[in-house]
């Protein structure tokens, strides 16, 4: 797997957590670093944590599915893509709806359970690195990172700008990871040589 689309799919599933976090920056009266970082940590250390654990529990089982592995990966990245692409569509954030949640806080009561709904897909993921041969240690640091620094941008947006751009964020990371799905069914089946 290139860097290039190491970067695209860390930035695919980022998307929810960026998405979390401008609702958060739209909770935050003043969004410091400090606000900005609690959410970035939370966010990024899931994002790392759960490619990792479907990577380990993927490796268990992948000698078995070798012959259609690229399928599974094909599958899931974009099952995860069209569910991130419809959920852009049913946000209750647009004019005429809803208001924006309001009462996203920073403590851990509520961030701990933020960051392990938006981190689910990440395990999908981490399943498909394994079928694919990704170094895994690298590629999840690589995860939480972006994660961790697109969340503290989301909180500092969003306190900034408001929700405006959250269906965006996430359709847009919903049709990365769809098109990143479809790369790599391509390479494997030999439709396209890279």
């Amino acid at each position: 797997m290139s860097f290039i689309e190491l970067f695209l799919i860390a930035v695919g599933l980022s998307m929810d957590a960026f998405a979390v976090s401008v609702c958060a920056g739209l909770a935050v009266e003043k969004a410091g670093v400090k606000q900005a970082l609690t959410a970035g940590l939370y966010f990024g250390g899931f994002q790392a944590a759960m490619p990792l654990i479907g990577f380990m529990v993927a490796r268990l089982f992948a000698d078995r599915i070798i012959s259609f592995d690229h399928w599974v990966a094909f599958a899931l990245l974009c099952f995860i893509g069209g569910r991130m692409v419809a959920g852009s569509f049913k946000r209750e954030d647009r004019p005429g709806g809803k208001k924006p949640d309001k009462t996203i806080s920073l403590k851990p009561a509520q961030m701990l359970p933020l960051a392990v709904a938006t981190s689910i897909d990440a395990l999908a993921v981490g399943v498909s690195f394994a079928f694919l041969q990704v170094r895994i240690v690298p590629a999840v640091a690589f995860i939480g990172l972006t994660t961790l620094v697109l969340s503290m941008a989301g909180v500092k947006i969003g306190s900034i700008f408001g929700a405006k751009f959250k269906s965006k964020a996430e359709f847009a990371g919903g049709i990365i990871l769809i098109l990143i799905g479809l790369k790599i069914l391509l390479e494997h089946i030999g439709a396209i040589p890279f």
